[in-house]
């Protein structure tokens, strides 16, 4: 296995990235962040593939240095700072542990900046401040055991009324955060008889009667990033947690979809510059023929087109990311930034595909041992080509927003 430099990321990279267009204040926000997780986050990424190990004192010390709650003002807690800058800690933690960086976006995109967004000041004053220490883990709650894609129209998990609460009844499924999480932002049917538009969203605590894990699921990659199945069974959640309206929580889902789709790119990227810095690497130091494999041609070419690919998955990533920084609340899930966020995660997890197939032809042997650094990267692919919409969905999305248009 191959073990990071001592020194930042080659100059090579950091000159492509500033030469990009990144103002000096979020250069230095994606290299700090970088320091960060390689010298915090990469020693913990071979123990939770290999253990499916979650831990437990790694989000208080991200809190701690200031990476959650970045899109939340300082009087809750949180730093204060742009929608872009999430997305460049989300960049820099994917390249030395995707899986807490998948985490990390669940915690801090999903359950922490909805509420933020969509939640009234009492409830901000009460969840948001342990959100953004790391003190309390979040979670989102709206997939479904045999409603995927159709997270919505399929919707079994229903919430009635009872006094001074609501009863909140279902499943979720594939719940990034699940079996850890503190506080979930989950999503339930309050009016059947609506479809997609009788839904209502709820703040869940861990410990509310009726609510348990029913399972933690195994998987293939970002094995050390928790993911479950939950149960409500008549679980009891105060009527003061419902979040905005009761049967309005479809725009929430919404516009919280672009925005998980335009911070999940970054994690593409990062993940595909360290497959490019261990695949330039590898050539250069390992050895056929008398010679370094870099000395050939063909090698050399997988490198060239790797760098193309990641440098334009760099350009579309963040052209997703600053059209999503303005996004007002209550805005999204239709229009162009709909279509935008879509394309950019598509291409990004696409073309991350490509980077990590190539990447791994070059390891040879080496690339195909589990224990593999370029092998944990390869196998973690494929989840971004079907999480916060397949790359099915995104193409209807984007082909009904310009047919629409």
């Amino acid at each position: 296995m191959s073990s990071p430099a001592a020194t930042d990321p080659s100059q090579f990279q950091s000159d492509v990235q500033h030469n990009f267009g990144l103002t000096s204040d979020q250069q230095l926000m994606l290299d700090e962040a970088d320091r960060f997780s390689r010298n915090e986050l990469y020693p913990l990424a071979s123990r939770m593939d290999d253990e499916e190990w979650w831990p437990e004192d790694i989000f208080p010390k991200i809190g701690e240095q200031g990476y959650f709650g970045l899109t939340v003002p300082e009087e809750y807690g949180g730093a204060g700072l742009d929608y872009f800058t999430s997305g460049l800690v989300s960049q820099a933690m994917a390249r030395w542990n995707y899986a807490l960086s998948l985490s990390w976006v669940a915690h801090e995109n999903l359950c922490l900046n909805n509420i933020y967004r969509n939640a009234n000041d009492d409830q901000k004053r009460k969840y948001l401040p342990n959100l953004c220490s790391g003190r309390a883990t979040g979670a989102l709650g709206l997939t479904e055991p045999g409603a995927g894609s159709d997270a919505l129209g399929s919707m079994r998990t229903s919430a009635r009324r009872d006094g001074g609460h609501y009863i909140l009844n279902g499943r979720k499924m594939y719940i990034t955060n699940g079996p850890v999480a503190d506080i979930l932002l989950v999503y339930a049917k309050t009016s059947p008889d609506k479809g997609a538009h009788g839904i209502s969203a709820f703040i869940v605590e861990k410990d509310f009667p009726g609510f348990s894990v029913a399972q933690k699921l195994t998987k293939m990659g970002f094995r050390g990033s928790q993911t479950g199945e939950l149960l409500f069974d008549e679980c009891r959640v105060p009527a003061e947690n419902l979040v905005g309206t009761e049967d309005l929580g479809v725009a929430i889902v919404m516009s919280g979809l672009d925005l998980e789709r335009a911070v999940i790119s970054p994690i593409c990227l990062g993940i595909a510059e360290r497959a490019l810095e261990l695949s330039i690497e590898y050539a250069q130091t390992r050895e056929q023929f008398g010679r370094p494999i870099a000395d050939f041609q063909m090698i050399q070419s997988k490198i060239a087109d790797m760098y193309v690919w990641v440098e334009t998955m760099r350009t579309f990533t963040y052209r997703g990311l600053a059209e999503a920084n303005d996004l007002e609340v209550g805005d999204g899930g239709r229009g162009h930034i709909h279509a935008l966020t879509a394309a950019s995660l598509m291409y990004a997890a696409n073309t991350l595909n490509r980077v990590l197939d190539e990447a791994l032809q070059i390891h040879g042997g080496a690339g195909y041992i589990w224990e593999s650094e370029i092998n944990r990267l390869y196998r973690a692919n494929k989840l971004l080509e079907i999480g916060a919409g397949t790359t099915e969905v995104r193409k209807m999305i984007i082909s009904g927003e310009l047919l629409r248009s």
